[in-house]
């Protein structure tokens, strides 16, 4: 029951949430984890006649990508299979990384040194200059 999946989520509190989802059974309950949740709100653009989707982070504050919520407070799951929503919640995490400069590091990146074997080698090539 460890499957990943995109769903809209109906919340007791009438919030409509999407996010990919990963049930998860603890003891007698079952949980969910939701990797960043979002909130998808239909805009209507009068002047180009055309629909556009905004998202919007479900919780504002905090830094937390995986939030766990009790099925308890889930009046219904339902599994999304449309393209469209998975490719913009995608095209939205690609973006969120770029906004906040947050990139994971490897070494592929560059040359990884001490802080003294940096200022030798800065030194050389500044006197060597």
């Amino acid at each position: 029951m460890n499957e990943e999946f995109y769903a809209i989520i109906k919340l007791m509190s009438s919030e409509e949430i999407f996010a990919k989802v990963t049930p998860c059974e603890e003891e007698s309950r079952t949980l969910l984890l939701l990797d960043n949740p979002v909130t998808f709100e239909n805009i209507v653009i009068r002047q180009l006649g055309a629909v556009a989707i905004k998202v919007e982070p479900w919780l504002t504050t905090g830094n937390d990508s995986i939030i766990v919520i009790d099925m308890d407070k889930v009046i219904t799951i339902s599994e999304v299979y449309d393209e469209q929503y998975i490719s913009v919640y995608k095209k939205y995490l690609r973006d969120k990384d770029r906004d906040s400069n947050q990139t994971e590091v490897n070494e592929e990146m560059g040359f990884l040194s001490s802080i003294s074997d940096a200022r030798v080698f800065l030194e050389k090539l500044y006197k060597g200059s």
